[in-house]
């Protein structure tokens, strides 16, 4: 399963929210609000996949770099990307927040189709959606993914027909390799991991350690939680999304991050004051005895960008130690 520990960075904040909006992070004055994919308007969605189309065309671009496994630090390299991500999105032109997906809308366990039909997939104002069927292979060490209904490059939307939407892998190879967009969709995958219940579970678990247990699941299909939900729910087996490396190559890949960490937001306002301080986990993804994450620990985003520490992006309305995040959610989730 894709298991990597979801913390937001300062990269979101200094790449989208200062360059784009102007905002001054350390007074919080007037925070970038993130608003849900369907509720934004055809103007706004065009605007953003028009931008995130010319993010893609950059193939030297360090936002499309396959994720390393041996990144150390709590932002873990997916923020990293978001970081670069944002920025880029701003030298495309783009100036607005960064969109989330609300996945608990579109996955029902009761109505698989509702997850296919959801806006961020739609043709003309979403992402595209599924891929023909692939067939399973039968040597694979890995099962598939359960429900998996595609394989292929994407039918339809911005990027079908296109040889050269991703640029590296499959999985941590960084040699030039043009691909089209492939998506996997496992409606029954989603709707299992992505649906309301399984959502406030998370919502509802008391400690840090015990909320990113559940968010993050266990290394089975049977045992998986939000984050991989979304992964393979989208991804399945043979799309980007499902690779642990190439996954940012699917821009829907931004929209799942930035509802995690909305999911993450609605379970600090719930006790904020204790959970502002509240971290946990190994320093070193995958690396299970790696020294344990403190607020203290340093974070590195880059060339040409300041460090920070993870107290300093605990809070995304700019009260942390040196209050560099500056941005909000329209509506969080509430128990």
């Amino acid at each position: 399963m894709v298991g990597r520990q979801n913390l937001r960075s300062c990269a979101v904040a200094l790449g989208l929210l200062l360059s784009a909006a102007g905002v001054d992070a350390a007074a919080c004055k007037k925070p970038v609000v993130r608003k849900e994919w369907r509720t934004l308007t055809t103007a706004e969605k065009s605007s953003y996949l028009t931008a995130v189309s010319c993010l893609l065309s950059q193939k030297d671009s360090p936002a499309l770099t396959p994720l390393s496994p041996t990144t150390t630090g709590v932002l873990s390299r997916y923020d990293d990307l978001l970081y670069t991500h944002s920025m880029l999105r701003n030298e495309c032109g783009y100036s607005g927040a960064q969109p989330y997906w609300d996945w608990t809308l579109d996955s029902d366990p009761s109505d698989l189709s509702k997850f296919s039909s959801s806006p961020v997939f739609d043709a003309t104002t979403g992402f595209g959606g599924n891929g023909d069927w692939v067939a399973n292979d039968p040597t694979s060490f890995f099962p598939p993914v359960p429900g998996r209904t595609g394989g292929g490059c994407v039918n339809d939307g911005p990027w079908a027909g296109k040889k050269d939407v991703v640029h590296m892998g499959p999985g941590n190879s960084t040699v030039l390799n043009n691909q089209c967009l492939k998506r996997d969709l496992a409606p029954e995958f989603a709707a299992r991991w992505l649906n309301w219940d399984q959502t406030s579970l998370t919502l509802g678990m008391g400690s840090y350690e015990e909320f990113t247990g559940s968010v993050e699941g266990k290394t089975s299909f049977e045992e998986s939680g939000v984050h991989g939900g979304g992964h393979y729910g989208v991804g399945g087996t043979f799309g980007q999304m499902g690779d642990l490396f190439q996954s940012p190559a699917d821009p829907i890949f931004f929209l799942h991050h930035a509802n995690l960490d909305r999911l993450w937001w609605s379970w600090q306002k719930l006790n904020l004051t204790t959970r502002l301080n509240e971290i946990s986990g190994p320093s070193e993804m995958m690396e299970p005895t790696s020294p344990p994450v403190t607020l203290d620990f340093p974070m590195t985003l880059g060339v040409s960008y300041e460090s920070a520490t993870v107290g300093d992006v605990m809070d995304i309305l700019g009260c942390g130690k040196t209050g560099v995040l500056c941005y909000d959610y329209d509506k969080l989730y509430a128990l």
